[in-house]
């Protein structure tokens, strides 16, 4: 999936729209999530963090993980929202110029919460690795 045709299936907009690209595999039977973004260099996150040694922040690769998260649930409308957020680890910096490469695969689902695992790459080294959960909430009316 492009940008536009992510837009089908998440509800986020620039600039929290942190994919630029999405595709389903298999990996032993079971759908794995990969998501790419290249990271410019003029994003907002990176204006203050840190000046002159910009590094993404790691909220924000968290939430690079997750949106990867939910091209897993085409077929599910609402806003997923974070419940829990656990065994995070930073391993090595995304750095502007870099391309993230998230993998994410759900591990359970019960009714509208979701568990997942998943990490983030760029430059064939693990920077952010996550287990997490979240709920799809239905749209206000």
């Amino acid at each position: 999936m492009n940008r536009e045709e992510i837009k089908n299936i998440l509800p986020h907009r620039e600039p929290m729209l942190l994919l630029d690209e999405v595709n389903v595999t298999e990996e032993e039977g079971t759908p794995v999530s990969v998501g790419k973004y290249a990271v410019r260099g003029d994003e907002f996150f990176l204006q203050g963090h840190f000046p002159g040694n910009p590094i993404v922040p790691g909220v924000i690769q968290c939430e690079m993980i997750a949106q990867t998260a939910v091209a897993l649930l085409p077929d599910v409308k609402g806003t997923p929202l974070y419940t829990g957020l656990n065994n995070v680890k930073f391993k090595n910096p995304l750095l502007p110029g870099d391309t993230a490469v998230m993998t994410v695969q759900l591990t359970a689902r019960k009714g509208i919460f979701c568990f997942a695992k998943g990490k983030l790459e760029a430059n064939g080294k693990l920077c952010t690795s996550a287990e997490f959960s979240f709920a799809i909430v239905p749209p206000r009316a």
